[in-house]
Formats: C-alpha cells, sequence, structure tokens
C-alpha cells in the first residue's frame, strides 16, 4: 500500500493550466525525496484531496507524469515512481511544443511523413513533448514555443506580429523573411534550377512543369526556379507545358489536363515534376498515351522515398534533407526556449540530383 505523505495544495497561476501546476507539484516533491524509486504514488483521490483539485485535474497531472517518464504504470497495481527517473536519467519535458500544420496538408504525403520524423526523433532525443494545433490556435495556453509547418503565404503574414505576444516561433519549410521569427527550409530555387540543368544538359529545350500553388512557399519557389534556369539557357517557358495543380498532387480533373498536355503535337521532352506525386501522375499519363518515361518522355521529380527507385522505370529526383529538416527545426526552437532567445536564424538547405533511368537524352524532335 503506498504510504500516505502531505503535499501541499496547488495555488492557481495565471496563465498556467492548473493539471500542469499539479504535475509540477508532485514532480517537485519527486525531486525533494518525498518518494523513493519503485515506490507506489498515492491514489487520485489521496492527491486530489491533499493538491485541493478535482479528480480529473489530478488524472491529469499523473498521466502527464507517465508520459515524461517520471511515473510508471502497473496494470492493477498502481502508479509508480519510475526507477531511470530517480537513477539520474531524468528525461521529463522541461517545455511544450505547438505543432501547427496547415489545413490542406497531408500528414500521408511524403514530404510530411519524413519531415515529421525528424521532428519526433529531436522531441524524443532533447525531452520535449509535441502537441499537434489548428493554426494560430493554443486555447489552454500550454505551449513554450510554436513549430508552424510548411504553413500557407497568408499564415505567414501574422506570424511575425504573433511572435512578439507569445513564445518563440520557428518556421519549418518556408521562409519567413522576417527578423523576429526563424526559418529553415530546403532551398527550393536551387532545387529547382537543378533539376532544369540536368534536363537540358540530356539536350531538352521543350521542358514542362507539374507541380503545386504558388500559396505554398516550396512550390512557389520551385517555380521561380524553373523559370530562371530556363530563361539562363534561353529556352521558351511555354505555358501549354506548364500545369499547377490545386494541392499536394492532382485531382481528377487535372490528370486529364495532363494527359492533353502530353498529347500534343508540341508536347515537352521532359517535365520537371515538383513533387512527388506529381512524378507518379506524369508516369500515369505516360502509361495512358503510349510515352515511355526515359525514352520519349524524360522526368524529374522531387523526394525520393524507398519506391522511387523501384519505378518502371526508377525516377530521377531531387533528394531533400527531410528528416534533417525536421529535427534541426525543432531544434532550433529548443535551443531558443532554452538560451533565452538569441539571434534568428534562417537557414537553407541543399538538395541532392540522384540521377535514375526516368531522365535521358532528347530523342523527340520537336
Amino acid at each position: 500500500m503506498p504510504v500516505t505523505k502531505e503535499l501541499k495544495p496547488v495555488q492557481p497561476q495565471p496563465g498556467k493550466p492548473l493539471y500542469l501546476a499539479a504535475k509540477d507539484r508532485i514532480r517537485e516533491a519527486i525531486d525533494a525525496g518525498a518518494f523513493n524509486p519503485g515506490e507506489q504514488m498515492p491514489s487520485t483521490k489521496d492527491l486530489s484531496d491533499q493538491l485541493e483539485i478535482s479528480l480529473v485535474t489530478a488524472h491529469r497531472a499523473l498521466q502527464e507524469l507517465v508520459n515524461a517518464g517520471v511515473l510508471q504504470r502497473s496494470q492493477g497495481k498502481g502508479t509508480f515512481v519510475h526507477q531511470a527517473y530517480l537513477d539520474g536519467r531524468r528525461t521529463i519535458s522541461d517545455c511544450r511544443i505547438g505543432l501547427v500544420i496547415h489545413t490542406d496538408a497531408s500528414l500521408a504525403d511524403v514530404y510530411h511523413g519524413q519531415v515529421l520524423e525528424g521532428v519526433r526523433q529531436a522531441a524524443h532525443a532533447l525531452h520535449v513533448d509535441l502537441v499537434l494545433l489548428r493554426f494560430d490556435e493554443d486555447i489552454r495556453k500550454e505551449c513554450n514555443g510554436f513549430l508552424y509547418v510548411n504553413p500557407l503565404s497568408a499564415e505567414l503574414d501574422g506570424l511575425a506580429s504573433a511572435s512578439k505576444r507569445r513564445s518563440p516561433v520557428v518556421v519549418l519549410g518556408a521562409r519567413a523573411d522576417s527578423p523576429v521569427v526563424a526559418s529553415i527550409d530546403v532551398d527550393n530555387v536551387q532545387l529547382a534550377r537543378q533539376a532544369v540543368a540536368h534536363l537540358a544538359g540530356h539536350g531538352h529545350t521543350n521542358i514542362g512543369y507539374v507541380g503545386g500553388p504558388d500559396e505554398l512557399s516550396q512550390y512557389h519557389d520551385r517555380w521561380q526556379g524553373f523559370g530562371e534556369a530556363l530563361a539562363e539557357r534561353r529556352l521558351p517557358n511555354k505555358p501549354q507545358g506548364v500545369l499547377k495543380g490545386s494541392s499536394w498532387r492532382l485531382d481528377e480533373r487535372e490528370r486529364t489536363e495532363l494527359v492533353r498536355l502530353l498529347s500534343g503535337a508540341n508536347r515537352p521532352t521532359a517535365i520537371f515534376a515538383a513533387g512527388y506525386c506529381f512524378a507518379l501522375d506524369v508516369y500515369a499519363a505516360a502509361q495512358t498515351i503510349g510515352l515511355k518515361i526515359g525514352e520519349t518522355l524524360s522526368v524529374i521529380g522531387v523526394d525520393d522515398p524507398h519506391s522511387a527507385a523501384h519505378l518502371a522505370p526508377p525516377l530521377t529526383t531531387m533528394r531533400q534533407p527531410l528528416i534533417q529538416l525536421g529535427h534541426s527545426a525543432l531544434t532550433t526552437l529548443v535551443e531558443r526556449l532554452r538560451h533565452d532567445g538569441g539571434p534568428v536564424e534562417n537557414r537553407l538547405l541543399q538538395a541532392e540530383l540522384v540521377i535514375r533511368r526516368s531522365s535521358g537524352p532528347n530523342l523527340t524532335k520537336n
């Protein structure tokens, strides 16, 4: 049976949820030696009475400490002080990060899956908690900082003013262009320029573009780099060879338009697909109309999941350091929190060209 030990009542603190104050009070008692390694904690009812909080609040405080590795639960037995915590490996979170993802994003796509894996790895290593939030919403006011993942252009506009009235903000996957908001992104302008240079080096002079909406920073920058690379080589940027979808992948109407784009007499001999799903759409459209990828149509995509090497033919692509991107963004935010700010950092990581058989010499006369 747990030994009854008196804990001081919790006093409400402005702007701080009561369960977090209760969590801190229990942790302080454990740190002070009131509870030993492996010792059973008082019941939720006892903690509720001692701390003068509701049963719901006491339960939430205990659950937070379980999640942080301070306590552990044993089915049918109770809640105990975790041995690892009092062995000096204190892994409790000292901050909570709000993870903000715009409503049009899909966590099922390659980009977000790998970026969020990097964020998860950093959160584990740095012992911080992650809370998934709607845009600009922290009703419980429980977050110490905010990580905005690939925000829309309209969302970026409000971040500078928001950062003046609350905890630090880091933008991941877009350029903040603000003196008060740090950002980490891939150099998407250079990524597109490198892709076009590769296709032009194979003799392609009629290069098409398939990408997403300009409201998303990466597509805006890739479109910019695409145009700059063509202009440098005095190659035409033909409107009939351009398809900009409304999201991260083409819908049915847009896929039909892509088939039309690739069926014309003066169709592109090469396509820069500004996202992995766009490359898959190009493969499907080419199969529909009998074009052979790597022979009568060259394709270069963006991102390099395992499946890219197993397409027929394997996809030439611009590999982004997505896990590093997510890891670096969260690390930057936590460093700013733990060291009380510091200089705002705006970094650009570089993509890597991975050459496979989908991009070959221009065998078609225009």
